[in-house]
């Protein structure tokens, strides 16, 4: 198999899972869930940069509660352009500046994220459908969105199930990608689930959560619920179903692929994280800042990652990881990298793994430049970067490569 990417960074290396490390995070754990965000923020730094983590005095002097120290729902909007670079790894100072508030965010929701934009209805053409529908199971209760295209098809259409990022919405997710209208072009349905507040305070899904990262539990349940409830009623083609994502979405949908493989002939994973990257908050914290290998998998699931190289809010390194464990199971594969550009626009290198005869397995695309968006995506929702490559006419090619079986 082709050399790890991560050889090049040995910051990256997961960290000695020292009796002092294990007792610190989950002191850390604990404090961040009981609400003590700035207590947390101190060990957890304690424990990266090697200080003490012995409990403070007894009785030490009250602090008057801030609103870093508060968990809420609220989030704040980041900055419309990304940084020119992500660096090796966060300096001490720059993490203990902002470990506070993006500890309460991960608290709250999972990742920092974005507020919300504009409204409006998601433009279609005349004869599709982009409708509400509500799933109901053991598992849990979900509405979703499912869009219908108007080109008629005389057999079993293929399936694409969207998980958005953070704060967004159905609506919000299928205009910033532009996925109804390239799913329009090759007549493929598209299933967006929703997330409410109820199960998360930002809407997120749980991708950091053990009791959401397995089969038949929590929110993959009610995921494959979904999807097999739309490949009864839609007329989808089973062998022909895929699942993709941003961010906390990219994450989940990596679970999905891995939880049922059975159900999803591929996965598409944009700045998100590999299956296993975290078990807790404290975790999240670390794989979102610093990148983490993720758990071993034992599907080969082929698998599209688009990762921009400017990300402050999810490291690059994961996008890097998500490749090389969905490459695990797999025997030695074809490696190549090619480098292009869009007209006007960002400059990309696509690394693609293909079988001897050609057929491609694994593919990632490094966006450089861009930050935490759906590459190619449009201004008019939250979390894109319309000068990128576009992220979901590459992920629609590559699946339909791509069949159960």
């Amino acid at each position: 198999m082709a050399r790890s990417p991560f050889s090049r960074f040995s910051l990256f290396r997961k960290p000695k899972m020292t009796n002092r490390f294990t007792l610190g995070m989950a002191k850390a754990t604990r404090l961040t869930q009981s609400g003590k965000l700035a207590e947390a923020s101190d060990l957890i730094l304690k424990v990266l940069t090697g200080g003490s983590t012995a409990s403070p005095k007894a009785n030490p002097e009250p602090k008057a509660k801030t609103k870093a120290d508060v968990i809420g729902g609220t989030c704040t909007r980041l900055a419309s352009k990304a940084a020119k670079s992500e660096p090796a790894a966060p300096k001490h100072a720059k993490i203990g500046s902002s470990l506070g508030e993006t500890l309460r965010r991960i608290a709250a929701g999972g990742m920092p994220a974005k507020g919300p934009v504009t409204g409006g209805r998601v433009a279609q053409p005349a004869g599709a459908t982009f409708a509400m529908h509500r799933y109901t199971g053991k598992h849990g209760n979900r509405d979703y969105w499912l869009y219908t295209p108007a080109k008629p098809s005389t057999e079993p259409r293929p399936l694409v199930v969207m998980l958005h990022g953070c704060t967004q919405s159905p609506e919000d997710f299928a205009k910033g990608t532009g996925m109804n209208a390239v799913a329009e072009e090759f007549g493929i349905l598209v299933a967006y689930p929703a997330q409410p507040a109820g199960a998360n305070a930002n809407k997120c899904w749980n991708w950091f959560r053990t009791e959401d990262q397995g089969r038949d539990v929590g929110e993959p349940a009610i995921l494959a619920g979904i999807t097999k409830s739309v490949l009864k009623k839609a007329g989808v083609d089973p062998a022909r179903v895929y699942v993709a994502g941003l961010s906390a979405g990219g994450a989940a949908a990596a679970v999905l692929a891995q939880a049922y493989p059975d159900v999803f002939a591929a996965a598409g994973v944009h700045s998100g994280l590999p299956v296993g990257a975290a078990r807790d908050v404290p975790q999240a914290f670390m794989a979102m800042r610093n990148g983490a290998m993720g758990s071993r998998v034992t599907h080969p699931i082929p698998t599209i990652v688009f990762h921009g190289d400017a990300d402050t809010t999810v490291n690059p390194r994961n996008g890097s990881a998500v490749i090389t464990q969905a490459l695990a199971p797999y025997p030695k594969l074809k490696t190549t990298t090619e480098r292009g550009s869009k007209v006007k626009g960002r400059r990309y290198a696509r690394t693609t793994h293909r079988t001897e005869d050609g057929q491609v397995m694994c593919e990632f695309w490094e966006v450089d430049g861009s930050g935490h968006a759906w590459s190619g995506g449009k201004s008019s929702g939250s979390y894109t970067d319309p000068r990128g490559p576009d992220a979901s006419r590459a992920m629609l090619r590559f699946f339909l490569q791509h069949r159960q079986g």
